[in-house]
């Protein structure tokens, strides 16, 4: 048996966290062989630092500091009434993150006001004359303030005919702070380094969505930033201690991400018969007919009553590549199209079906919207009466001895991960007659989630126990992703063993699983 850990990069795109990304996560990017190394988990814990207030020197704004200030040359305090002037030296030991980090006392604001993140900050500019910022920008790329929302180059409140160039608090310090060529090119422009300071004024637009979770919420907690996004919705799972400020976290996710105009939080796990949740819309409109594009197909559909995750895109797509024109695919719990519409764009014969009558009718528009409607036979059906009986139907003809057809793989997915294993017994003694030649036999890709140490082992076991035999040497295991904080979601593809598809079939002693 091979337990293969393949990367799965899913859509990220929609999800969109600003945070370190977990561990869990950095698996997906490696492949590793399971059985000689196992199932490593380690979670790297990194102690942050933090300047306290009596710790930072904000440059020369704050009148707390004026003792301080006072002691180095060259530095004064800015007229009130002025936002600009020189200012030979810039001392600093903020951190990015607090300079340009939301007011204090917006923390525990649970209704958001958007006028109390109003901030000023002062940082160094330079002053050049207008006709000539292209073509220093080019050389100050290092030294330019970088700040997403921020002007790096503004009007002289004092003179028309000048422009200046915000630069970075943290890499010019003072005039010697300019590294050698771009001094350089000071001197060929005939530019003066002479560091002045602005006054900058922030405002809610300028704060990134993590920075104003991170200043609202509870100090030390964890911060929302990243979501999936299904259309026009954005999808959270708020923790506990983030639920006081629920409907501030859905305004932000509305107000920074462009598109978005619903925001929602799963308020139960995925664990009824049709494998949607409940939903409460923290802010925005609560329409929750939406329209996705996943890997160059369109999916419509009412969110509130079907199962869709933008991050299985990349699994979507490494099933579909594993399928050839003129492929069989059963899709048993098919939801809203994700396999079955890529498998039929692909010229393959699939059977689709889902018990859910809401995925049943989004799939029969979905089949239509993309094309693909008279590919695809569409079922709605218990998964077991799927298997029992077109599934059963279908094989005895693509399999039997009398089919003249040439013979082309059959594949069939299982895509329930919190039950799917437990369909696997409705392949016993599935078909009559002679079994076919071994490399004819359905491939099933069934999906399951563990929280074993050893996940891969422990999802192969959990299938040889329904099934009665051992799959070595016949199977492989694919990860899929992280679901939560020991949790993975995992695929298993092998072969029906011939001895379990067909009736009259007597298992070899070697074949026979002896689970406990």
């Amino acid at each position: 048996m091979t337990f293969l850990l393949a990367a799965s990069c899913d859509a990220v795109i929609q999800s969109q966290p600003t945070h370190p990304r977990p561990i869990s996560e950095l698996h997906q990017s490696m492949r590793i062989f399971w059985r000689p190394f196992g199932f490593l988990r380690r979670l790297l814990k990194v102690e942050s630092c933090r300047i306290t207030e009596s710790e930072s020197l904000i440059p020369l704004a704050w009148t707390s500091l004026i003792q301080k200030l006072s002691k180095a040359p060259g530095i004064f305090l800015l007229d009130q009434r002025k936002r600009f002037s020189t200012m030979p030296e810039i001392e600093t030991s903020r951190s990015d993150s607090e300079l340009f980090s939301p007011p204090s006392d917006v923390r525990g604001m649970t209704t958001l006001d958007r006028t109390a993140f109003n901030k000023i900050v002062t940082i160094p500019v330079l002053k050049v004359r207008k006709e000539i910022v292209n073509k220093l920008m080019r050389s100050l790329k290092r030294a330019a303030l970088q700040r997403p929302g921020i002007k790096r180059v503004i009007e002289d409140p004092e003179d028309e005919e000048s422009r200046l160039i915000m630069l970075d608090p943290y890499k010019i310090l003072t005039n010697d702070s300019f590294e050698e060529a771009e001094l350089s090119i000071l001197k060929q422009l005939n530019i003066s380094p002479q560091i002045s300071k602005y006054n900058l004024e922030l405002t809610y637009e300028n704060f990134k969505s993590e920075e104003i979770l991170r200043a609202v919420l509870p100090e030390g907690q964890d911060v929302t930033s990243g979501f999936s996004r299904v259309g026009h919705i954005a999808h959270l799972n708020l923790r506990d201690h983030q639920l006081p400020f629920k409907h501030l976290i859905g305004q932000v996710m509305i107000d920074k991400n462009p598109g978005i105009t619903s925001a929602v939080n799963k308020i139960n796990h995925i664990d009824n018969t049709y494998r949607n949740f409940q939903m409460e819309v923290l802010y925005g409109e609560e329409n929750m007919m939406t329209k996705v594009r996943e890997n160059n197909y369109t999916y419509e559909f009412d969110f509130s009553k079907v199962y869709w995750n933008p991050r299985l895109s990349t699994e979507h797509s490494r099933i579909t590549e594993l399928l050839k024109p003129g492929d069989v695919l059963f899709d048993v719990f098919a939801g809203v199209g994700p396999f079955a519409i890529p498998a039929a764009k692909k010229n393959c014969t699939v059977f689709a079906n889902d018990l859910n009558p809401e995925s049943y009718k989004w799939l029969l528009h979905n089949c239509k919207l993309n094309k693909v409607d008279n590919k695809v036979k569409v079922f709605n059906l218990d998964g077991k009466d799927f298997l029992q009986g077109p599934v059963r139907e279908e094989l005895m003809q693509q399999l039997g001895p009398l089919s003249k057809e040439s013979k082309h793989a059959v594949h069939i997915v299982m895509n329930l991960p919190a039950k799917a294993i437990e369909f696997l017994s409705a392949f016993k003694s599935l078909l009559d007659g002679q079994p076919c030649g071994s490399e004819l036999l359905p491939i099933v890709h069934c999906y399951s989630f563990s929280k074993d140490a050893n996940p891969a082992e422990d999802v192969q076991q959990q299938a040889e126990a329904v099934l009665g035999i051992s799959l070595d040497p016949r199977s492989s295991v694919h990860l899929v992703r992280n679901v939560a904080p020991n949790k993975e979601m995992l695929c298993l593809t092998f072969r029906i063993p011939a001895v379990i598809l067909y009736k009259n079939q007597t298992l070899d002693l070697g074949e026979q699983f002896l689970g406990n």
